[in-house]
């Protein structure tokens, strides 16, 4: 009697078959190989706010500095090079005579970008967002670069207090086909490039 019941008991038991395991695994792998991605791009999107805040506290210190001094000062690229990983590199303190000092601009931590200040005169293709300003330092010109990603491709911001008319700064991307169009307003040289 004992093994009939044995067997009833085994005939009325639910679970789940290998075959109904498998394809909830399955359906797990597709929903994370669709959501990874979007979570690494928006990360890398909000890794961005870096450059418009720090484009933004770069623009003040400038504003305080042209207010005593009746022209912008030229900044340095700072951190010196653009890192091809993404990872963070520490702001360089630099010496007198190199425009972050002078204005009084340190950020409170490592940064992802590099940035560079440009007021009066040009600079070259193989800088910061071969961004180029007008004469005397009545206008300026501030660059921000980074290669977040690791794919060569780097992705930049700009912000300029003139469009590029009669000398005045412009702000253009690497390869110079974007260039600031909105005066006052930072601006991505590079969309959808990180």
């Amino acid at each position: 009697m004992k093994t009939g019941v044995l067997r009833k008991l085994h005939k009325d038991s639910k679970g789940f078959t290998l075959i109904e395991l498998m394809i909830v695994v399955a359906i797990i792998g597709i929903l994370a190989a669709i959501a990874i991605p979007n979570f690494l791009r928006y990360q890398l999107k909000s890794k961005t706010a870096e450059a418009k805040t720090n484009i933004g506290a770069i623009k003040t210190s400038e504003e305080a500095w042209k207010a005593e001094n009746d022209f912008y000062a030229n900044c340095a690229a700072n951190p010196l090079a653009v890192t091809a990983t993404g990872a963070k590199q520490a702001w360089v303190v630099m010496a007198a005579g190199n425009g972050w000092p002078e204005i009084g601009y340190q950020p409170a931590s490592n940064v992802y970008y590099q940035y560079q200040v440009q007021s009066g005169g040009t600079v070259s293709t193989a800088a910061i967002g071969a961004i180029a300003a007008g004469a005397a330092g009545t206008d300026m010109a501030i660059g921000a670069v980074s290669d977040l990603d690791n794919d060569g491709t780097n992705g930049e911001f700009g912000y300029a207090t003139d469009t590029g008319n009669n000398g005045a700064p412009v702000v253009t991307n690497a390869n110079n086909a974007t260039a600031i169009t909105q005066i006052g307003t930072v601006q991505d040289l590079t969309p959808g490039q990180f």
